[in-house]
């Protein structure tokens, strides 16, 4: 997709390392705006190619008192205000414009965290109606604070504590908020969102899920010769069935699909993916099935990343094997793969400025993203590289995917692999693994709350206890379970289940399931924790 070709200004996010910066985008995107996000340190071809309306400075961890502190580009100052772009910054891209255009900032004599109340100063756009006086709860996260402003910025807010929350220069267009509207726990921070978007920055909303179809259809067509013929990796899940969709309504029978069974999916997924297939979407899919290929190359293998990587490349060589028979059978070669690569999948593989990390040394590859060869022969297709999931869940609603089928949990690309810790071909993990989780959806499903979770699963655990059974000392293994809830998997917070539910499911597991006597639950959100343990 082409971002100078949607129907909307661009609000350009330039993410500087905060844990939020991904609402910031979700956020606006929920007004019918178009958002990006590209590193804070992106030089200033890369911004102004872009052409946006408003540019967002977001927060991060460091401090601008360092010389290594991540900034924007030199030069950027005087392009925004010579081209009328609005520029926002929050948090630590407050403090970056105050410090760039000539003011101060210092360490506070008394560091803001949390929930913190605000009390307006000044009548301001940003704040819309809000009058001289007024008060608001805000969330706060930082240290340093703005001691002294540029010339023509004045104070629109102050926080209890005296330290300066919000700033203007209405004449170059600069502001600056030192709390995190984006998050909700600033209970009005969507409202000045909005005020600022539409009555300060005059920006044009027409973000439309039809419209992405549409523009994504013309840039497959004019991306692909009239005779070519595409490959489309199919996992079963959400996104690359949406994608497959779409170029399918793009191309025709001129796409191919392959739903490869690499010996690490979940409990009859094979049978029931290529049911769904074949009686509701109509898709050409050939089954290939590489168990033995798959687990022979991660016998022994126990580090994630390597797994990941592993996996991301015998895929690839399934592909191109694939691509060999069709060019046999068609008389052409395929030319390109399709990947239902999202949003999230690019932005946790490209760390931001000022982590220290580099693509080696990122949160987690995905196979989609930084698992794949260098010498990969096929050309790469990913319509959905710039959506979210729920997003994507609109895009196939509007391409008549069932519902049931949209409403699928996310599976991840390598499988059950990082969901067995350590070695996938020891202990019978696979298959225990498989039993477990089954019992676990099912029940999540005879419940009914499975449309309220976000994702639910288990993991088998390097770990063996000491149990009782049928009065005899068991030494067996350990499964834990994880369910969270989420928008766009980002952030997500741990499922609150019934404790009656938890019994039951532990009970039915343990009595079920040979080789299990312990079941445990996580309860850690995202962040710290990654959804997935591996």
């Amino acid at each position: 997709m082409d971002p100078k070709a949607v129907k909307s200004d661009l609000v350009l996010i330039l993410d500087f390392g905060s844990q939020y910066t991904h609402l910031i985008t979700r956020r606006i995107r929920s007004l019918s705006i178009f958002s990006l996000c590209i590193s804070g340190t992106s030089p200033l071809s890369s911004i102004t190619s872009l052409n946006p309306k408003v540019v967002i400075l977001s927060g991060g961890p460091h401090s601008v008192h360092f010389d290594d502190s991540p900034s924007f580009a030199d030069g950027f100052v005087e392009w925004a205000q010579s081209n009328g772009v609005f520029v926002l910054g929050i948090c630590y891209g407050l403090q970056l414009i105050v410090q760039r255009l000539g003011g101060e900032v210092r360490v506070g004599e008394k560091q803001e965290y949390g929930r913190m109340e605000i009390e307006v100063e000044k009548n301001c756009g940003i704040f819309g109606g809000k009058r001289v006086g007024d008060r608001q709860v805000v969330w706060m996260s930082h240290g340093d604070e703005a001691a002294r402003l540029p010339n023509g910025f004045e104070v629109v807010a102050r926080s209890k504590q005296g330290a300066v929350a919000a700033v203007e220069d209405q004449e170059r267009g600069f502001y600056g908020l030192q709390y995190h509207p984006e998050v909700t726990h600033s209970p009005e921070g969507m409202e000045t969102l909005r005020c600022f978007l539409f009555d300060v920055c005059g920006v044009n909303a027409g973000w439309k899920m039809e419209d992405v179809m549409e523009e994504e259809i013309k840039v497959i067509n004019n991306t692909v010769e009239p005779d070519d013929h595409i490959i489309c990796a199919l996992s079963g899940g959400v996104d690359s069935t949406v994608a497959a969709t779409l170029v399918h309504k793009a191309i025709g029978d001129r796409l191919h699909c392959v739903f490869v069974d690499n010996g690490l999916l979940r409990y009859k997924e094979r049978e029931r993916v290529m049911e769904t297939f074949e009686r509701d979407l109509h898709l050409p899919v050939t089954c290939v099935d590489a168990t033995d290929q798959f687990l022979s190359k991660l016998k022994g293998v126990v580090d994630p990343e390597m797994k990941r990587k592993i996996i991301g490349k015998e895929f690839i060589c399934i592909f191109d094997a694939f691509a060999q028979e069709l060019e046999h059978k068609l008389g052409k070669k395929p030319a390109f793969l399709v990947q239902g690569t999202l949003y999230p999948d690019v932005i946790e593989s490209c760390p931001p400025p000022g982590t220290g990390r580099t693509h080696s040394h990122t949160i987690k590859s995905h196979h989609n993203v930084g698992g794949l060869p260098k010498d990969m022969k096929l050309k790469l297709i990913e319509p959905l590289k710039l959506l979210f999931k729920d997003e994507v869940r609109q895009l196939g609603r509007i391409l008549r995917v069932p519902e049931p089928f949209l409403k699928r949990h996310p599976f991840p690309g390598p499988g059950l692999a990082v969901r067995v810790l350590g070695d996938v071909t020891e202990f019978n993990a696979l298959d225990i693994l498989r039993q477990v989780d089954e019992i676990f959806i099912q029940s999540i499903k005879d419940a009914g709350i499975y449309d309220s979770i976000w994702q639910a699963f288990a993991v088998f655990l390097p770990v063996k206890s000491v149990g009782v059974q049928g009065d005899q000392r068991t030494h067996s293994h350990v499964v834990a379970l994880r369910a969270v809830t989420s928008q766009d998997g980002m952030t997500a917070d741990w499922y609150d289940f019934e404790h009656k539910f938890l019994d039951d499911v532990a009970r039915k597991i343990c009595n079920s399931v040979r080789g299990v006597n312990r079941v445990v639950q996580d309860i850690t959100s995202k962040p710290p924790s990654t959804i997935e343990w591996e």
